[in-house]
């Protein structure tokens, strides 16, 4: 029996954002200087959003959210052997495509087939499906409730370093498996994992209260920080 470690995501957001004062810390004289934010936090919905709310009102930083949708194996749709990002570029996990020996036009088809629910998403959430730089220069924090198995959160930040030309990438979450760590750490500049329980089966095993986050829920935080949705 895997043992509770937070109440809910608020008890989680809560105890991360204590781990990334010294971020703001370190941010201040920019933002002095520069007379604009220059922390963004960008969190993974659903649940993500829920712990960046928090974090970002904690650093005083604008929150933002990035999608991403896993490639399925053909056979087993709920092994990721790919995630396509917003722009409709993917990142795949080679090994696996190897091994299951997956044809690269089942890999463009799903591809665009999830390009279509990510569009949906990001105009649901935030209004726009642009991004227009607005993180470079910045530090950008990625959050979300926990990693699984890292393969959304890895293409996120894979495409977040390429594309966005961020200052520094900080990957923080609450809860991850510790064999996920390598991988985070050679594509992020920092990686803040609260606890790394082993055995690691699902995230929501370390919850008391895990329950699904609305459509609705993500929209109100959403508007907090001016989106139109």
């Amino acid at each position: 029996m895997q043992s509770i470690i937070f109440q809910d995501r608020l008890d989680a957001s809560k105890r991360l954002a204590k781990k990334l004062l010294w971020l703001k810390q370190n941010q201040l004289k920019e933002e002095r200087d520069r007379r604009q934010q220059s922390i963004v936090i960008l969190a993974i919905p659903r649940g993500g959003v829920i712990i960046g709310d928090v974090i970002a009102t904690e650093l005083d930083a604008k929150l933002d959210i990035i999608v991403s949708r896993k490639i399925g194996a053909p056979d087993n749709p709920e092994l990721a052997i790919g995630a396509v990002m917003p722009d409709g570029s993917y990142f795949l996990n080679q090994r696996l495509v190897n091994m299951l020996n997956v044809p690269q036009e089942y890999i463009q088809i799903q591809a665009h087939e999830q390009i279509k629910e990510i569009d949906r998403r990001l105009m649901a959430y935030r209004g726009s499906k642009e991004y227009d730089n607005e993180f470079e220069r910045k530090a950008v924090v990625l959050v979300d409730d926990g990693i699984a198995t890292g393969a959304t959160m890895t293409a996120s930040a894979k495409w977040i370093k390429n594309k966005q030309q961020c200052k520094r990438l900080v990957i923080a979450v609450p809860v991850a498996p510790a064999e996920v760590l390598d991988d985070l750490n050679q594509v992020a500049d920092e990686v803040i994992v609260l606890y790394t329980p082993e055995p690691f089966i699902a995230i929501g095993r370390f919850y008391e209260d895990f329950a699904q986050v609305s459509d609705n829920e993500v929209k109100e935080i959403m508007r907090k920080y001016g989106y139109k949705v």
